[in-house]
């Protein structure tokens, strides 16, 4: 990451909410055909990694993404971070790692040249709030209306608006960190399935394959020149019954599980 902080532009682009077997299935049934072929680009293993988030909800999750901490491998052993801030006594910063000064991550790269941006999604990042600016605010730009919310079936499309239009403002040797938080494939999303009433996993799933339709187009809003290092997972799943729970914050398999891949794009 040493070599690829100030070289490439970053991406974090989270799909909130996304379970990691919903993801998996998806992929190997080759209904996420947009994803599979990003997935198997440079430094991709052409699947989804299964990791455990360090939270069960939206802002507990993102609260640590920003402070360096990633979704970890689900296996044993000492995992290397790829981006760290400057911690006395952490044993997860190895030679690879890319350490920052600040208390964010965001704040960090800001510090080595990057413009920030944020187009945000669910309700942690709706700016209605001082909640809903806490995230947000930590960016240099930030975006968020109705359109880009939970309710609005078009909201992925609408995010990727945001990203051209802030992107194309920016010199082409301007460096910078997009993260984009996807709101379709969290709940309300039984709109995703033809005739669905109610949302389930096979609505989880079918928003999922809305959002790989559009995957192409955010990937060519990215590669603005630079090569991108990208990632992308998911900051929590969520249940629909099983075990006799239904939604997220709740220290289960299926919420605590999630996809995880690294990706270079335009390399």
């Amino acid at each position: 990451m040493n070599a690829i902080v100030g070289t490439h532009d970053l991406a974090l682009i989270t799909l909130d909410t996304l379970r990691y077997d919903v993801a998996a299935e998806e992929l190997a049934a080759g209904r996420t055909p947009h994803l599979a072929a990003l997935l198997a680009g440079p430094g991709g293993t052409g699947s989804w990694e299964r990791r455990h988030s360090p939270g069960t909800f939206t802002y507990a999750a993102h609260a640590a993404f920003f402070a360096g901490f990633l979704p970890t491998p689900a296996r044993p052993g000492l995992h290397r971070r790829p981006l760290a801030l400057r911690f006395e006594g952490s044993e997860s910063i190895g030679a690879g790692t890319c350490v920052l000064d600040g208390a964010t991550i965001v704040e960090g790269l800001a510090a080595r040249g990057y413009h920030t941006l944020c187009v945000g999604g669910t309700g942690f990042f709706n700016l209605e709030s001082p909640l809903g600016c806490a995230l947000p605010n930590l960016f240099a730009e930030r975006h968020w209306h109705r359109g880009l919310g939970v309710t609005e079936s078009r909201s992925f499309e609408n995010q990727i608006g945001v990203v051209e239009d802030a992107l194309a403002r920016l010199a082409p040797d301007r460096r910078v960190f997009t993260f984009v938080n996807v709101a379709a494939v969290h709940q309300p999303n039984h709109g995703y399935l033809p005739g669905g009433a109610v949302d389930s996993v096979a609505s989880h799933a079918a928003a999922l394959r809305h959002v790989d339709a559009h995957v192409p187009r955010l990937v060519r809003a990215l590669a603005r020149g630079a090569p991108v290092f990208v990632i992308v997972c998911s900051d929590h799943g969520t249940l629909y019954g099983e075990d006799g729970y239904v939604g997220h914050r709740i220290a289960h398999p299926i919420v605590t599980t999630v996809p995880y891949a690294e990706i270079v794009v335009g390399a």
